[in-house]
């Protein structure tokens, strides 16, 4: 039986959001949501957020769970705020700790954001999610951050930056924590499920045109993935990685996204004039 799977796309960042629904039609859960963000009047939004909780409630789902796949450099994540809305409990991959303390340091943000606080749990490698009468597991997939997990369901995994589509190929390793060979062996984790298993994007970018791709399959990204065909070590990746790394722009919304998303997407508290503030780190990256 295939896993029933809902995705909606976010334009403004690239970003997929897939909603994971039980067999029962009762019990779901959503990954990687997207709370909007105007970066030229610094004004958030929770519209498109809105748009997947409208359709939960249409088809009458109880959601169950909000999961991340690793903290994203380029949307804001809307899991504080569905987690507001609904209760759903926000959860992520236990290495998260190690991204928390490097980023709270980078925006001096003296140990606001820690799991305890934030996460309702974190997972450890393996660990089995019941979701309804639909159970999955973690496999952690670190390389493109060190907290990259991906969720596997039955025939649908979740994979998060790892992989993209095809004819895009994989994520960069140059953000801190991130390393080539490591991502390299991740992939293999994910490939070595069976060739039939629908890998879900987190990300897709339409090259020369083309049309929306939400998922793959395994078979497809082992034969057709652009980067992955041109190495088969991961030295070889790692340095074809690094190669590529080196002429990307840094993602638009990095530096306001992180602050946050370390956070589980809590926005900061308001200060003594009741105004929220992003801090900027200057000459940094």
């Amino acid at each position: 039986m295939s896993t029933d799977v809902e995705s909606f796309f976010d334009p403004d960042t690239y970003t997929l959001t897939h909603l994971l629904t039980d067999a029962g039609g009762k019990h779901c859960v959503l990954i990687d949501p997207v709370l909007d963000y105007d970066s030229k009047s610094g004004r958030t939004s929770t519209q498109s957020a809105d748009v997947m909780l409208a359709r939960i409630a249409e088809r009458n789902l109880s959601l169950d769970m909000i999961l991340e796949t690793h903290v994203h450099a380029d949307h804001f994540t809307a899991a504080s705020y569905i987690r507001g809305v609904t209760g759903a409990r926000v959860a992520t991959g236990g290495k998260v700790t190690g991204v928390q303390k490097t980023f709270t340091d980078i925006y001096n943000l003296n140990g606001d954001a820690s799991t305890e606080a934030v996460f309702d749990h974190v997972f450890d490698d393996g660990e089995q999610i019941k979701i309804g009468d639909l159970s999955g597991y973690v496999m952690f997939t670190p390389g493109h951050t060190p907290s990259c997990v991906t969720y596997v369901f039955g025939d649908a995994a979740f994979i998060g930056d790892t992989l993209f589509a095809p004819d895009y190929g994989s994520a960069r390793c140059d953000f801190p924590g991130g390393d080539g060979a490591t991502l390299y062996n991740s992939i293999q984790r994910i490939l070595s499920l069976s060739d039939d298993t629908r890998l879900f994007l987190c990300h897709d970018y339409m090259p020369n045109g083309r049309e929306l791709v939400s998922h793959t399959t395994v078979a497809k990204q082992s034969t057709e993935n652009i980067h992955l065909i041109q190495v088969s070590t991961p030295d070889a990746y790692a340095a074809m990685r690094a190669a590529k790394d080196a002429t990307l722009s840094m993602p638009a919304l990095i530096l306001p996204s992180v602050q946050v998303n370390i956070r589980a997407g809590a926005l900061p508290d308001a200060e003594d004039n009741g105004v929220q503030y992003l801090k900027i780190p200057l000459n940094k990256f």
